[in-house]
């Protein structure tokens, strides 16, 4: 490549001489249908090097030109360009008072980084970078110089943090032994107007593991052992690198509100894979077991009166369970406020209820509140 071309303010070549107004630039401009605008991302050949200034052709709609705070913003890039090769730079005033097309370097920069970056979405780009920092909810990654959140959900089951009791202190120093390691990692989600990028971990041996998984199917029955224990869920090694996870949904037909509670950590159990997608695989231990919910709709119909448990609150009521693995809401306007619905049923206490819905196929049961009503 050839040096750079130093050029005096009174010796800039013809090419790029520009009378004192701007009237002669706007109206080639005005000839030209498709004339760039603000925002514009284009490509030329440098044509000249100021002391301050870089001078680029963009042919046919004239001569650009980078200088003032975006010459000094440029300038790391810019020691490294010679005469002659083309570069991408912004359009930031196609109307400036020097005759020529104000560009920024930087801007551009930013501009195809932020295309890039949605394209490596769209292409589901595999990359190795290196952990930051961490914090409580994930890890932190830079990619060309942005910064992108890598929550902790989306890790690899070999680094997601298994802490026993969930602390989040005890969390964050198992994501701090992440910091400096290099992760295989894919975009996600690029927002550019807020400087956002999220990430999430791929299997850097990809190939191995998708021949690991291609040996299985949905429905296949299978053994391992517990790895791990987490409020969603839990993990079981099937082989030697694969694990699955059988969420706290799938683990029972009843209500699992602490995984613990049914599971240890190296205990043996059978599941059924319900689900294999993006290297993944998706577990059910209730899968295995009888469908309460299929023996029920012989049991009850709607205006049943049956003896419930209450056996959690939420928003819209309690729930409550008529048998093991079968409940149904009462909803919260049976007793008029939240307050009122605490006074009158407690956790763990039984009441009579009328069975008002009853969807077995949907596993769905609505319930009234008798109370008193049915002792007169």
């Amino acid at each position: 490549m050839t040096g750079k071309k130093i050029i005096e303010n009174d010796a800039v070549p013809d090419v790029l001489d520009a009378p004192n107004d701007n009237s002669g630039m706007k109206t080639v401009m005005g000839k030209i249908a498709a004339a760039p605008r603000i925002g514009d991302i284009m490509e030329g050949p440098v044509a000249a090097f100021d002391r301050s200034a870089v001078y680029i052709d963009l042919a046919p709609y004239g001569t650009g030109i980078i200088y003032g705070r975006e010459y000094i913003n440029a300038r790391d890039v810019i020691r490294h360009v010679s005469l002659g090769d083309t570069i991408a730079a912004k359009v930031v005033d196609t109307e400036s008072d020097s005759g020529y097309i104000e560009l920024s370097l930087r801007e551009a920069r930013q501009a195809i980084i932020w295309a890039e970056a949605e394209d490596a979405v769209k292409n589901k780009t595999v990359l190795e970078l290196p952990v930051k920092e961490a914090n409580k909810g994930g890890l932190i990654i830079e990619w060309q110089g942005i910064p992108g959140f890598l929550p902790a959900s989306q890790l690899n089951a070999e680094h997601y943090p298994r802490v026993e009791d969930g602390s989040k202190e005890r969390i964050l120093e198992e994501l701090k032994k992440l910091v400096g390691q290099k992760l295989a990692v894919a975009i996600i989600s690029a927002l550019p107007k807020e400087g956002k990028l999220i990430f999430s971990e791929k299997d850097s041996n990809l190939k191995e593991r998708e021949e690991i998984i291609s040996k299985y199917g949905v429905g296949d029955i299978v053994g391992g052992e517990v790895t791990g224990i987490v409020d969603f869920g839990m993990f079981v090694k099937i082989e030697d690198g694969l694990e699955g996870l059988v969420h706290i949904s799938e683990m029972d037909w009843g209500l699992v509100e602490n995984p613990k509670t049914l599971f240890k950590v190296g205990e043996l159990v059978k599941a059924k894979i319900i689900e294999v997608k993006d290297g993944k695989i998706s577990l059910s231990i209730k899968a295995l077991k009888e469908n309460p919910w299929a023996s029920a709709k012989d049991k009850y119909k709607k205006g049943d009166i049956v003896s419930g448990v209450v056996i959690k609150f939420n928003k819209h009521g309690a729930l409550v369970s008529v048998e093991e693995g079968v409940a149904g809401l009462v909803h919260i306007s049976e007793f008029g406020t939240e307050e009122q619905m605490k006074e009158k049923i407690s956790l763990g206490s039984t009441h009579p209820f009328q069975i008002t819905l009853f969807d077995s196929e949907n596993q769905k049961m609505i319930l009234a509140y008798l109370g008193d009503k049915e002792k007169e």
